[in-house]
Order: structure tokens, then sequence, then C-alpha cells
């Protein structure tokens, strides 16, 4: 194999466990509140904790990875992550849990996520080729959510939800083995433009299109997370049973495989902020649709079906922007700021989700904020321009960005 295959192997399955064991937490929610005796917003608060937490963490690790090479930044994130999990399963309130799940899960994540694997596919494919790498390794998460979620249930339904933790234990420390092929990916590149840290995040955050970038990442947190913690107790509130919950979340997860895939492919003719508007139209619709339309086993089904193509599909586009617009020398660290905007609307997802269900006694109002949001992350990517950003003169003045 070719360094660039060993490498996209690597990723595929570092980011197939992370995210595969991430997605299960919805599984474990009623399960986990039951036996601790607490309610929804207790456990939508630990999780809230592990988004922002992961959200904050990205840009450093993004930014050692730059810096210091990618395989020493995953491996720590792989020994926080299963130090959070075994924290987790020995959880007896509500405080062991914020600790396990939220600040060390969390921790975990920012080294063994997103940020942190694209930058280093990214540097390491042609451009041509780019968005469909990077499509490839986020569609590998959706298929650890579609391998860990109903496997996870089982085991929860078999020998409990303390025990099934330990699965995701195991794997979390494999994924730490396996990122030993990624050492190469995260460093090894030539600094020629090389810039002052402080004068890149000027850059960026000066220039519109990558603010707007930002807002429209965070609308994508927003509904990530507030699905995949509370779809299953939403599909149990109305009436459909656990393992039509399970199957749900797992059926997003199918889907997005080929919708992620086929999405990174056809970036390449009809451009990122495109596709990315048609995305979040798509969510705008099927979450109001749900709002209105009476649930059944089907339409929980086919929802998930229709959501599964859009879900994580966003990832490789807006990686790809971010690539474009500035090139991949400090990839690291300016996905880590776009995936802490991500985090933020998941925080906020997730815990604003869990404190509603509480006081009103059902989802409702979430799934129409998510749809509005939806419609107006889908105007917002109208307007962002996907150009190289270009800097002016020796002046220090930098100009928004070359036309397309």
């Amino acid at each position: 194999m070719s360094v660039v295959s060993v490498v996209l192997v690597a990723g595929c399955i570092v980011t197939g466990i992370s995210l595969g064991v991430r997605a299960t937490m919805g599984v474990y929610l009623d399960p986990i509140t039951s036996d601790l005796g607490v309610g929804s917003g207790s456990f939508g608060l630990a999780i809230a904790i592990q988004n922002i937490v992961w959200g904050f963490g990205q840009p450093i690790a993004g930014g050692l990875a730059d810096r210091f090479g990618t395989a020493r930044v995953l491996v720590a994130g792989a020994i926080l992550y299963a130090f959070g999990l075994l924290v987790a399963k020995e959880a007896e309130s509500v405080a062991a849990l914020n600790l396990g799940l939220g600040l060390l899960m969390g921790l975990g994540l920012a080294g063994l996520s997103f940020s942190v694997i694209l930058a280093a596919i990214g540097r390491s494919v042609s451009d041509n080729k780019r968005a469909l790498a990077m499509a490839t390794v986020t569609a590998c998460g959706s298929l650890g959510q579609f391998v860990m979620v109903p496997l996870s249930q089982l085991l929860i339904d078999s020998i409990g939800w303390r025990q099934s933790l330990v699965t995701g234990i195991v794997l979390v420390c494999v994924a730490g083995v396996t990122a030993r092929p990624l050492r190469s990916s995260g460093s090894a590149i030539d600094n020629d433009d090389n810039e002052p840290f402080t004068i890149v995040l000027k850059n960026a955050f000066g220039h519109r299109s990558y603010l707007l970038l930002l807002a429209g990442f965070f609308v994508c947190g927003f509904h990530v997370t507030f699905i995949g913690v509370h779809l299953p107790k939403y599909l149990e509130d109305v009436g459909q049973t656990t393992q039509i919950a399970a199957l749900a979340l797992a059926t997003i997860g199918l889907f997005n495989i080929g919708g992620t895939i086929a999405i990174g492919a056809l970036s390449g003719t009809y451009g990122n902020t495109g596709l990315l508007s048609t995305l979040y139209l798509v969510r705008g619709i099927i979450f109001g649709l749900i709002a209105i339309l009476p649930m059944s086993p089907v339409l929980a089904l086919a929802s998930a079906a229709v959501i599964g193509i859009v879900w994580l599909s966003t990832v490789p586009l807006t990686s790809a922007i971010v690539l474009k617009q500035f090139g991949p020398t400090n990839a690291g660290t300016l996905f880590g700021f776009v995936f802490l905007s991500h985090q933020l609307g998941a925080f906020i997802g997730t815990y604003g989700a869990g404190l509603v269900r509480d006081a009103a006694g059902s989802y409702q109002l979430f799934w129409w904020v998510s749809s509005a949001l939806g419609f107006g992350a889908a105007l917002i990517h109208l307007y962002i321009d996907e150009s190289p950003f270009q800097k002016v003169g020796d002046s220090g003045e930098t100009a928004d960005a070359a036309p397309s």
C-alpha cells in the first residue's frame, strides 16, 4: 500500500472508533438516568460539558498536531477518552458523570477526532481528491455509528450499561494503537509560508466567509448532537420501542456512509457552498416534518434515512473550504476553531433539549427550533466565498477573498 493509502486507512479506523463510541451516548441516556435516579437534563449536562470541552480543546489539539505531529496527539486523546469511559462505568453520581462522560471524554475527543485527523488527511492528498478523501474518512465515523449503536443496545440489554462501556474502552485503546501511521502526516509539511500564530488568527477571523462558515457549523453541531443524544428518548416518548430508537440511530449512520461519500464526490463538480446550502435546507424540511407528522416505526426509520444522508456530509465540505481558503500549513488550528463553533452549538442542542423536555414534557419545541436553524444555515452558505484568502501588498491589509 502507498503511504497515502495507509494514512487513509488509519484515519478511517480511528475516526470510526472514536465517533462510533461517541454516537452510542443516546442509547445510554435511559439506563443511566434510571439507574442513578436523575432526569434527562442531568445526563444532557454531562454530554453538553463533553461537547464544550471537546470544542475548546480542538483548536489546541489541532495546533499541537500542526507543530508536533498527529500521532502523538491522537494517542494522548485515546488515553483520556478511555479513562473517561472508565470513570463513567464506575459513576454513582451526576458529578462522576460530568467528570467521565463530560470533561475527560471531551478532552479525549478533542485529540481523537476531526480537527486532527482531517487536517492530516488533507495534507496527504492532492487538491482534486481532498474532499473525497475527507468524505471517506468522515463516512467511517458513520460506519462506526451504524455498528456501535445496535451493538451497545444489545450489550446494555444483556449485561447492563456499566459492562457495556468496557467494550468502548477496549475499542478506544485500539484506536490509539492504530494512530501510529498518521505520525508522518502531522508535521511533515513544507512551511515556507509559515506565519506567526497571531497573524493566522487575525487573517481568519477578519475574513467574512470564515466567520459565516463558523456560524453555519454552529447549526450543524446543534442539529447533530440534539439528534444523536435525544432522538432515542424522543422516539420512546412518542410510543416507539427502544429497538426502533436504536435502529433509527443506526440507520442514520448507515445512510450517512453513502451520503457523505457521494456528497464529497459531487463537490468537485458543484462546489462546496452550494451543496452545503442544500444539505441544511433538507435538514430544515425534515425536522419540520417530524414536528408536525404523527410518528410511526416507518416514519421514524424513513426520517432517520434522510437525516443520515445529510448527517455528517457537512464535515468534509466545510473542512475543504477551510483548506481552500487558507492552505494546509495551519489547517489543524483553523479546523479546530470551526469545530469549536460546532461544539458550542452542540452544547446548546444537547443541554437545552434536555432542559426543555424536563420542563415541558416533550421535545416538540426543539424540532421547530432545529428546523428554523436549518433554513437559516442554508441561507448563510449562499454568501460564503470559498476562494483562497489573498494578502494584499506589504502594508498588512488583506482582501476578503479573491474572485472565484
